[in-house]
């Protein structure tokens, strides 16, 4: 039976093409306008089998609010995926570059291809979101309006990529966490990643120390991530990323940081993602 996936945006959307990476084309998504209610449908047991949620980019960064999300909610990470994003230049069958008056999409996208929309004398109208942009110029049959967004879009909507990989910067990744309503997920066999929150209690030098069991246990800190606990004056939690290739190393580090953190919390022991080449 074919999964049904909680993502944030809409049909052909990079978050779609991510879900389909993971679980294969057969995968139902259920398209959510906000994080929110990515992490609300993805716990809700009757509603779906799971979310799938973006949490950095290679360029932009973290996407912060979604940590906090995932601290609130009762999901577990059970897997993780890289997905370069590559933005392209589509338009209805038969239309030319000629033809091209407008060109529509989401603010970050037109300005990761500025370098080659300023060759052009195109207007740029900024949308919610690059899928639907290519929606709509397939739903009108458009012929002088060109949307940017990805090559799942153009496969759905049956658009032509006139001119494809137009982003200036060619290694841009998003990462996506694969999520699971804790009370059902299973265990990830071969697992050797695992996303961990943690405090520090107030003693001198308690990060340090933290960081150095880490070291010392032969686990890798791939990521690092403070972020602000919510009500507190200046007080911090951290989200740790760790690689490993025996689970035991990781259940020994855990048991060795505990006399220098407040609280060990860990989010999903996984399978490593990594990045495509």
């Amino acid at each position: 039976m074919k999964k049904k996936i909680a993502i944030q945006g809409f049909q052909g959307s990079f978050h779609q093409a991510a879900a389909r990476r993971f679980f294969g084309n057969d995968v139902e998504v259920i398209c959510c306008s906000t994080f929110r209610d990515v992490v609300k449908i993805a716990g809700d047991k009757d509603s779906s089998d799971g979310g799938l949620m973006a949490i950095e980019n290679s360029i932009a960064g973290s996407i912060l609010p979604n940590y906090n999300l995932l601290q609130k909610s009762n999901l577990k990470i059970i897997g993780e995926v890289y997905l370069q994003i590559d933005q392209n230049l589509l338009v209805n069958p038969g239309v030319t570059l000629d033809d091209i008056r407008e060109v529509h999409s989401h603010p970050m996208a037109l300005l990761q291809c500025m370098d080659y929309l300023e060759r052009h004398n195109w207007k740029l109208i900024e949308t919610e979101d690059t899928a639907l942009s290519a929606q709509h110029i397939h739903q009108h049959k458009s012929k002088h309006i060109a949307a940017i967004a990805g090559e799942l879009a153009a496969q759905l909507f049956e658009l032509s990529m006139i001119a494809p990989n137009i982003h200036t910067q060619k290694n841009n990744y998003t990462r996506f966490w694969v999520l699971e309503n804790a009370d059902t997920a299973n265990e990830v066999v071969d697992a050797d990643k695992a996303s961990v929150i943690f405090q520090t209690d107030h003693s001198k030098g308690s990060l340090a120390k933290v960081l150095t069991k880490i070291s010392e246990g032969d686990v890798n800190l791939s990521k690092l991530q403070s972020m602000p606990i919510p009500g507190s004056d200046w007080k911090y939690s951290f989200h740790a990323d760790c690689e490993f290739t025996h689970i035991d190393q990781l259940n020994n580090v855990l048991e060795k940081i505990k006399p220098f953190t407040a609280d060990v919390k860990v989010y999903g022991i996984y399978k490593n993602g990594k990045t495509p080449r």
